[in-house]
């Protein structure tokens, strides 16, 4: 999934928005968890947010929880997110592409 290049992501007091890049414009709101601050990534088409110790997993395009994880007896802290590097994102795709 490609994401728009449009879009600029926001985490605060436990809700992600979407804005548009040129307008500054709501795209789209979503509310997670508590009012505490929101960790943000955007892996792999999916854009990862943290708030209220638990980790959820929303599409770019819409906003809508696609999963989440509680991180059961975590406790509330911070989290912070790691991917694979970019370069290999695209050794994988092309590996999968040649596959299929």
């Amino acid at each position: 999934m490609r994401v728009n290049t449009r879009t600029v992501f926001i985490g605060i007091k436990g809700t992600v928005l979407a804005l548009d890049r040129a307008t500054g414009e709501e795209v789209w709101r979503t509310p997670l968890k508590g009012s505490s601050f929101v960790n943000l990534a955007l892996e792999g088409g999916c854009l990862l947010a943290s708030t209220h110790g638990e980790v959820f997993c929303l599409d770019p395009a819409t906003g809508d929880i696609r999963w989440n994880n509680p991180l059961r007896g975590l406790g509330y802290g911070l989290v912070s997110f790691v991917g694979p590097p970019v370069a290999l994102s695209e050794q994988q795709r092309r590996q999968e592409a040649a596959a299929a």
